[in-house]
């Protein structure tokens, strides 16, 4: 199979909905060709406007970073995923509907694309939504955006971003596409999201992990030299 999922291709073209991510920023760049596994082809990108952490402040109210409470042993999320794994390729774990999702071992370590998407994410994504995608005041709590909204539009607003400003608010997503520090791993950081919004996994950094399949370093190196 081919480094990009057979999912890379549907990921484009959706009208989005909820909240924008964080900072502005605009281009009409050409994205690397061999992003994550599962990650779309977009066309758009600067990378992250800087801008001062908050990390434990009130995530923005309303839209899809609001709280998710699941039963006990509930693996389908508001948005209609299932997040067990049901197969491995190229090093990560994917459902029966070959979306990406995390894997947690009887040992209690987390696979390695998990535990490589907490690193990710806070390398890249927690000076605007805090850490372990908490949330802050300006820029909403991601472990709850990925329960509630769609993989394929998650993966858009991170490639082309997103811009929402009313009277009532003033966010903008910058668009990451061309970041490869961010969209070589972009099915990482979800699946850590995941991990996390579920409560499979508390905040921090994972304690155990699984390792790095030859397969995934090939993807990696791919993405990263392409």
């Amino acid at each position: 199979m081919n480094y990009l999922s057979p999912l890379a291709v549907m990921a484009l073209g959706a009208a989005l909905s909820g909240p924008a991510f964080a900072q502005t920023s605009e281009s009409t760049e050409t994205p690397p060709a061999e992003a994550g596994a599962g990650a779309a082809a977009a066309v758009s990108g600067d990378a992250a406007a800087e801008a001062p952490a908050e990390a434990d402040a009130a995530p923005t109210e309303g839209g899809n970073d609001q709280p998710v409470e699941l039963a006990e042993d509930e693996t389908v999320l508001p948005n209609g995923m299932d997040t067990t794994a049901d197969y491995e390729e190229n090093g990560r774990w994917y459902n029966a509907d070959g979306i990406p999702t995390f894997k947690i071992n009887e040992d209690g370590a987390v696979d390695f694309a998990t535990f490589n998407g907490f690193r990710r994410y806070h390398a890249e994504c927690h000076v605007c939504h805090g850490p372990d995608g908490e949330g802050s005041s300006y820029a909403p709590a991601l472990k709850n955006s990925v329960l509630n909204m769609d993989y394929y539009d998650f993966q858009e607003i991170v490639a082309s971003g997103k811009q929402q400003v009313n009277s009532a608010q003033n966010q903008v997503m910058p668009a990451f596409a061309t970041n490869r520090n961010v969209w070589c791993y972009i099915d990482d950081i979800y699946v850590y999201l995941l991990a996390h919004g579920t409560e499979t996994i508390p905040r921090g950094r994972p304690a155990e992990r699984a390792d790095k399949a030859p397969e995934y370093a090939e993807q990696e190196d791919s993405c990263m030299s392409g």
